[in-house]
């Protein structure tokens, strides 16, 4: 079998606002009819309609949840397979879940393709009303062996599909001069720790004059870690650029030293690999999938979360050690590789194979395989 005349409804949020799951979906479904597949998208995240809906929450849910519905009946009746991006909280409940019973009911087979860093806290919570959905999908997907292991101690098996990055896309700079120019790129929110990152910039500059640093992404905390930067000392010195889309996320990356990445919980951070596709060095916190992800010293260093002298100290090593910049860039482009969407395409294939010939997640040779893959 092979991807070339396959019916594919893709059900998952899209740009904008461009980001990881919304940015992985859309190039999913540019890579699956690279591949001759026919993709329809069903978009979680659609634009209200009307405009006014959003502001009232019960009735912003409503409005988006039966146009979605009727979407995804008629985009499943027209596929061979259900590909299904799916989170924790509500946009598993009001988006996933139904997409798994509608897809079952239509008598497709339907692939949960699962991402975020707080999936534990999430089954703890809810894996009761979790585990009914899941047993009717015909594949459970990871893209980290951390949400393998996570979601198998719930008693849910699955099978690891990594996130691809696109190496035509995000490239190393050619002839560069090294400076301190520093990226953070992670959404404006409580759970990725801006704050941290601002913090240890702030301690950066007062080393290096030269130090700059770039927030990419937008979010509700946009007005406050303005405010912390101004407090701080370095609102001259940050650039809040606002979301920027896959081009101009790989053109801030190559004007780049350094990336940033103070999450609070993680999982498998498309952006971190990106950095490292631009051949940017990395310090990330230790949080969930990262260990699993990076190795500290060797393709980036890693520091614990909301401890902002550990991430300045490991960032003003980077930038005043050649040698360990070099070793960690090197490092990271070799790494890289394994999620280039040749080295993922045979992966995902094998799992779309399966669910196609009814075989279960549990029932596969592939789960411990795909494990050790990551």
């Amino acid at each position: 079998m092979n991807f070339s005349g396959l019916r594919a409804a893709l059900v998952g949020p899209l740009p904008p606002p461009a980001g990881g799951m919304a940015n992985q979906t859309s190039q999913l479904a540019e890579l699956l009819r690279q591949e001759g597949a026919s993709v329809e998208l069903v978009q979680v995240n659609a634009p209200y309609r009307p405009a006014w809906v959003k502001r009232f929450r019960g009735l912003r849910a409503l409005a988006r949840l039966v146009p979605y519905s009727v979407a995804l009946w008629r985009a499943a009746g027209r596929a061979d397979i259900v590909h299904v991006m799916a989170s924790s909280g509500w946009a598993w409940h009001l988006f996933a879940a139904p997409a798994v019973w509608i897809g079952r009911a239509r008598g497709r087979p339907v692939l949960v393709n699962y991402h975020g860093g707080e999936a534990e806290g999430f089954l703890r919570r809810s894996a009761a009303r979790v585990r009914p959905t899941v047993r009717r999908a015909s594949q459970l997907l990871f893209p980290s062996g951390f949400l393998l292991d996570v979601f198998g101690r719930f008693g849910m098996p699955g099978r690891v599909v990594p996130n691809v990055v696109d190496l035509a896309r995000f490239t190393p700079a050619e002839g560069r001069a090294p400076g301190a120019h520093l990226v953070v790129a992670r959404n404006l929110e409580p759970i990725y720790g801006i704050e941290t990152a601002l913090r240890a910039f702030a301690m950066v500059a007062a080393r290096r004059p030269d130090a700059l640093l770039s927030v990419a992404g937008s979010g509700p905390q946009r007005a406050e870690l303005e405010a912390l930067a101004a407090a701080l000392g370095v609102a001259g010195r940050v650039r809040f650029t606002g979301r920027l889309d896959r081009d101009q996320m790989a053109a801030l990356y190559r004007d780049a030293d350094l990336t940033l990445n103070p999450s609070r919980a993680d999982n498998m951070p498309v952006s971190v690999l990106e950095s490292m596709a631009c051949g940017v060095p990395v310090v990330t916190t230790d949080v969930g999938g990262i260990p699993h992800l990076l190795r500290h010293q060797h393709t980036a260093l890693l520091v614990p979360p909301d401890a902002p002298l550990a991430m300045a100290d490991a960032a003003l090593r980077v930038l005043g050690d050649a040698r360990l910049a070099a070793s960690l860039r090197r490092a990271g482009l070799e790494e890289v590789r394994r999620y280039s969407w040749p080295s993922v395409r045979n992966t995902l294939l094998a799992a779309y194979e399966d669910a196609l010939s009814g075989q279960s997640p549990s029932g596969s040779a592939r789960t411990q395989e795909s494990k050790d893959h990551v």
